[in-house]
């Protein structure tokens, strides 16, 4: 039996609910990202893809298309993990992912920020799996359960 892998996987869908508006959403995801992502464990550091002895000196976020989402290691390496393809502040914008050197295409994360009452939701949509080929729902699996530590992470970045 041949498996197509072509064949378009469900995304992964996160949100989280935060009591702010949409402007201080947006601001506290784009502009804290280094204060609030667990770098400790989703990084190219915390993977190991640099020589031993290396560690995070700190990760950028280039707010506008074209930007990137990047760590700078110790010894002065960047290490890329997102382009900015789309950047609609303070709604949404949307990433070309690939946190890693793999010979392999970006996955497609979307975060839109919506109103809710006197919050916003944050809503996270990742995407493109099957551009991974046979590791695909491996690669899925691990998104699905990893989006979850950087919201609440990023919740209580906007609560503190």
């Amino acid at each position: 039996m041949t498996v197509d892998t072509n064949a378009p996987t469900e995304p992964v869908r996160k949100s989280v609910r935060v009591d702010c508006d949409v402007e201080r959403a947006f601001r506290v995801f784009v502009e804290d990202f280094a204060d609030w992502w667990p770098v400790e464990r989703f990084s190219r550091t915390a993977d190991e893809q640099y020589a031993p002895g290396v560690t995070l000196d700190r990760v950028v976020f280039e707010p506008r298309v074209g930007g990137r989402i990047y760590e700078v290691a110790s010894d002065g390496i960047e290490g890329s993990w997102a382009e900015v393809l789309a950047f609609e502040p303070p709604h949404r914008f949307v990433l070309a992912w690939k946190p890693n050197d793999r010979n392999e295409p970006p996955t497609e994360v979307e975060i839109r920020f919506e109103p809710d009452g006197d919050g916003t939701i944050v809503r996270v949509e990742h995407t493109g799996w099957e551009r991974l080929g046979d590791r695909a729902d491996e690669a899925r699996r691990g998104h699905d359960q990893g989006w979850s530590l950087p919201l609440e992470r990023f919740a209580a970045a906007v609560a503190g």
